[in-house]
């Protein structure tokens, strides 16, 4: 009798979540300035700039950043970010195939659209609860500046973490939960939908074989899809967790306040970083994580034939 390959056996859950958790924090370290500069676009217009500082575009910001509040700003926050990822990105992807597989009924040869959406709802839904204090850290830290005459609110990620808990309250870590609980939701199910979607296609028409190019171009679609949806949520939930306590009495009402004030545009504010960030932070991510499990799988194999 022949051996399974590792691309024959399904990978185990615990692989999934482990090779999902890894892959999340190589992207998010790759492309953690293009999300920086994501957020410094999407606040901007919120307060007066006394600094006279002004981002433009994804480079612009970038080069400004760097000149204006030296190169390693464009990582602060990494730490909550990396944290971000553990508890998030490995619990909404690594439990998603499982979680597909419940839903999908008995008679069901392969799992519908709707057990795909099913699941992408349960697992970003679950995700975001767990994850919500670490994103409100990584926001905070990010925006903060110093060029604005003002001390900067937090000195490192634990710092930040106390001074929320105990100026605010324990439950402003999970401030902006409503909007970001929609937004993930929305790019859980259109990224990992679309990619599962795409990533078939290809190979169910032999278009591509199962492999890096395949993934690759799933991942581009995905993160171009994703990013067109999310966009709105994701300025509304940036501009409500970046919020002094009492500015915004509510999310519509902080959406309503950007719509009056800045014009519908205001929802795509930092667009191109977005999509920028999504786009390669899902290719590194994906690829990452298919190569991940196959050789998780493969080392596995090789301690179970030694035993």
């Amino acid at each position: 009798m022949v051996s399974p390959t590792a691309s024959d056996v399904h990978p185990t859950m615990g692989i999934k979540i482990v090779s999902a958790g890894v892959s999340a924090c190589l992207a998010d370290v790759i492309t953690f300035p293009l999300d920086t500069a994501k957020v410094r676009l999407q606040i901007q217009g919120e307060f007066p700039v006394s600094s006279g500082i002004k981002y433009k575009g994804v480079l612009g910001t970038i080069t400004t950043l760097a000149k204006t509040e030296g190169p390693m700003k464009l990582y602060s926050g990494l730490p909550a970010g990396l944290q971000r990822q553990i508890s998030f990105a490995s619990l909404r992807i690594g439990l998603y195939d499982s979680v597909q597989e419940f839903f999908t009924s008995g008679n069901e040869t392969t799992p519908s659209l709707g057990s795909k959406i099913s699941a992408g709802l349960t697992t970003g839904g679950v995700a975001v609860f767990i994850g919500q204090p670490t994103e409100v850290v990584k926001v905070r830290l990010q925006a903060q500046s110093h060029l604005h005459g003002l001390k900067p609110r937090y000195t490192g990620t634990y710092n930040a973490y106390r001074i929320i808990a105990t100026t605010e309250s324990f439950r402003s870590l999970w401030k902006g939960t409503t909007p970001n609980l929609l937004r993930n939701v929305i790019i859980n199910c259109t990224e990992l939908v679309t990619y599962d979607l795409m990533k078939g296609a290809l190979v169910r028409n032999k278009i591509l074989a199962d492999d890096v190019p395949c993934h690759l171009l799933s991942a581009f679609v995905a993160g171009f899809c994703t990013t067109l949806l999310s966009s709105p949520a994701d300025v509304v939930k940036t501009r409500f967790i970046n919020s002094p306590p009492g500015q915004y009495t509510s999310v519509p009402r902080c959406a309503m306040t950007m719509l009056h004030q800045e014009g519908p545009s205001a929802f795509f504010k930092g667009f191109v970083p977005s999509f920028l960030r999504l786009a390669s932070w899902n290719v590194i991510m994906f690829v990452s994580f298919e190569q991940l499990k196959r050789e998780l799988m493969k080392s596995r194999q090789t301690v179970d034939c030694a035993t």
